[in-house]
């Protein structure tokens, strides 16, 4: 049985020329919706459908995408509010100290005096860096910063990642 991560939601479509507004869930768009690249995509009662990319642009906070061999709103109309998936077949390895969001999210966190704070359950993308959503039991999300000061290693095989947190970065008074 494969599996499929999500890339992204197919919104609306976009002019008369086939083009579809996608907001995307991918940390790599640029690799996602690249010329040639096959996404299924999932609708509620309908089989899958394997989709090539064709184009690719981004406009405000939408990626733009054609399909090869659909030239028409018409051709396009049907995937609204369909979701772009990848199969995990398809990920390609990633350079050393990167990773997918899929391989983070679920991960346990340990702080420098070894408790365990939470665990991972969202990641943001505000700027600069990614902020990964702790949630603890019975407190207040933590939100931790993916930089290196704060995030000191992650292991994947047993399911930990430990941080150095900041004075002041958790706030247990409120």
């Amino acid at each position: 049985m494969t599996e499929y991560l999500n890339v992204g939601k197919i919104v609306n479509t976009q002019g008369l020329k086939g083009e579809v507004r996608v907001i995307s869930q991918t940390d790599f768009p640029e690799l996602r919706y690249k010329k040639g690249t096959i996404l299924t995509l999932f609708q509620e009662k309908k089989e899958p459908v394997e989709l090539t990319i064709k184009s690719h642009r981004k406009h405000k906070n939408f990626d733009i995408v054609t399909f090869e061999g659909h030239f028409s709103i018409n051709d396009v109309e049907k995937y609204r509010d369909g979701i772009l998936k990848v199969s995990k077949e398809k990920l390609t390895d990633l350079p050393e100290n990167e990773f997918y969001y899929h391989q983070i999210i679920g991960l346990s966190v340990i702080d420098e005096n070894d408790q365990e704070l939470g665990k991972i359950k969202e990641i943001l993308s505000p700027g600069a860096n990614d902020v990964w959503v702790v949630q603890r039991p019975k407190k207040k999300d933590v939100l931790i910063p993916y930089i290196k000061s704060v995030v000191q290693s992650i292991d994947l095989e047993n399911g930990v990642v430990h941080v150095e947190i900041p004075e002041g970065l958790i706030d247990d008074e409120n």
